[in-house]
């Protein structure tokens, strides 16, 4: 028994000694307390404005005229105007692969409603394989043909029927 009393009274000198070592003289400066900032607003992301990209607003100003091409009286075949247009076109479908599109076909009001109807679908579709040519994918364009029934100049004279005479590129969703 004399060893284990022996024994706990060193452990408790070594205990009281070690403690009185560790006493700190001096406390250290007191800490300041950090005032709270408020915090500075950051600015809503910045998005581009204007129409989204593939939307016909897009497509219209980005073509800035050339999604519509003009034919001579009883014809639908592509002259190097037109086809300056159409590459223009292909290039935006080409850049926007998700956009599709419908090309009509349009007449003057001379000529029997069947005839320009006929009209109206030869001038849409040589538009259609024009794009086609350039690499645009054919399902991704429609035709339609409204003839003589969708004119943009009313008056009857050439001026009117020059305008009417046209291939419309509209883009759909």
């Amino acid at each position: 028994m004399k060893k284990i009393a022996l024994f706990g009274v060193v452990a408790a000198a070594l205990t009281v000694s070690a403690c009185s070592k560790n006493r700190v003289e001096e406390l250290p400066p007191p800490q300041e307390v950090a005032r709270p900032t408020t915090p500075t607003p950051t600015p809503a992301p910045v998005t581009p404005a204007g129409p989204a990209a593939g939307s016909q607003a897009h497509f219209a100003a980005a073509m800035n005229g050339r999604d519509v091409i003009y034919f001579d009286t009883d014809r639908f075949n592509i002259d190097n105007e037109d086809a300056a247009a159409l590459r223009a076109q292909a290039d935006y479908l080409l850049q926007h692969t998700a956009a599709r599109a419908t090309i009509e076909g349009h007449a003057d009001e001379r000529g029997t409603r069947e005839y320009n109807l006929a009209l109206g679908e030869r001038r849409a579709n040589a538009a259609k394989n024009y794009l086609v040519s350039l690499g645009v994918p054919e399902s991704r364009l429609r035709t339609v043909s409204y003839g003589e029934e969708r004119p943009v100049a009313t008056a009857s004279n050439e001026q009117a029927w020059a305008r009417n005479r046209r291939a419309v590129t509209i883009m759909v969703n």
